[in-house]
């Protein structure tokens, strides 16, 4: 297959391609007035409705490696972390400004990927590519999203609302991003000490990694908890507070409490570990709880919730209470297995400026 130049179709051309494959979605929301092709997308939300907004940033190297993750999940990848962050507030996703800083070398072909892989987690979201930016990159791909979400003034959840004694609790499992990365890396040391040392690199080798599968999806396709989102606005509840666990479970649960001026009290055995994480930590003779209590980008949500108020949702099997908050001055602590207490300010999660 030949691969054209992005040069050969120039900026204008490439923004032609991405509003052609960002089309369709623009069709899952009727309030959107103008989208891709003037200076400024034009939304106009429902009566009553809140917007939010979010932005984040994936950078080669830093979020990504693209020896090991493909396009197009990349794409749905750079979708999927952004919803999440509108979830975190109680929103559901409306539509998203997409710029991206493409390395000269790159083809048309690679670009098409990545935004199939965009508009295809848009449209399974119900949301809009409404605009965005194009520039060229010495220094590898940056994806930069901003997203816009909206949510019922009643349901608008912030990280700032918990008080002592309620339940803390934690969509899905986790630990199985950080499981995936893990041993994608390693493939990739594999690999390049083969081609270090001039040595065919035999490529059946990923087939080991099948029974793994699992634990790669979670890292290179995670999925945003609009599921959850949904439930709580259906049992008309609002979390007294929110957040999507990106860093780490220790570090997102300290981001409520500090926001909160609360303490916390969780037990190692109700956290819920994706059921590879503990295989593939044995196997890389690591630790499967540091990995849920550190690792990130899990994308599940952390919410605080009166304790009268779990009742509504208790039947619900990807919702698991894993502790209480407390007073402040008790401080975060992990109840471990053997009944021993863990300082959680001394385990950290991902920090992009940490040494």
């Amino acid at each position: 297959m030949a691969y054209r130049a992005i040069s050969g179709i120039g900026e204008f051309g490439l923004i032609d391609k991405i509003a052609a494959l960002a089309e369709p979605t623009l069709h899952t929301i009727p309030e959107l007035i103008t989208g891709i092709g003037d200076d400024c997308a034009v939304y106009q939300p429902s009566a009553g409705l809140l917007q939010v907004a979010t932005t984040d940033m994936l950078v080669d190297q830093i979020h990504f490696d693209l020896l090991t993750t493909p396009l197009k999940l990349l794409g749905s990848k750079s979708i999927s972390v952004n919803v999440s962050d509108i979830c975190a507030m109680n929103a559901i996703a409306r539509y998203a400004l997409i710029s991206i800083a493409v390395p000269a070398s790159f083809s048309v072909e690679m670009i098409e990927e990545l935004y199939s892989g965009m508009a295809y987690a848009a449209k399974e979201y119900g949301l809009a590519i409404a605009g965005g930016d194009t520039s060229s990159s010495r220094s590898g791909l940056i994806i930069s999203v901003a997203m816009i979400g909206e949510v019922p003034a009643e349901q608008l959840t912030h990280r700032s609302g918990a008080g002592p004694g309620e339940l803390i609790c934690v969509s899905g499992t986790l630990g199985g991003s950080a499981a995936g990365l893990k041993l994608l890396m390693r493939e990739k040391e594999i690999m390049l000490e083969h081609i270090e040392n001039n040595e065919p690199y035999n490529k059946s080798i990923m087939a080991d990694l099948k029974e793994y599968g699992n634990a790669i999806q979670s890292h290179l396709s995670p999925i945003a908890r609009l599921d959850i989102v949904r439930l709580l606005h259906s049992k008309n509840i609002r979390p007294s507070s929110m957040i999507d666990i990106s860093d780490g479970l220790s570090s997102d649960l300290q981001h409520i409490c500090r926001s909160s001026n609360t303490g916390a009290l969780i037990h190692e055995s109700r956290i819920p570990i994706h059921p590879a994480t503990r295989r593939i930590a044995d196997e890389l003779q690591d630790d499967a709880l540091t990995w849920a209590l550190t690792g990130g980008e899990d994308y599940q949500l952390l919410f605080t919730i009166p304790k009268e108020e779990y009742e509504a949702i208790a039947d619900n099997k990807e919702i698991v209470v894993i502790g209480e908050t407390t007073d402040e001055e008790e401080g975060l602590l992990l109840s471990d297995i053997y009944g021993m207490t863990i300082d959680l300010k001394t385990v950290k999660g991902f920090d992009h400026f940490s040494s």
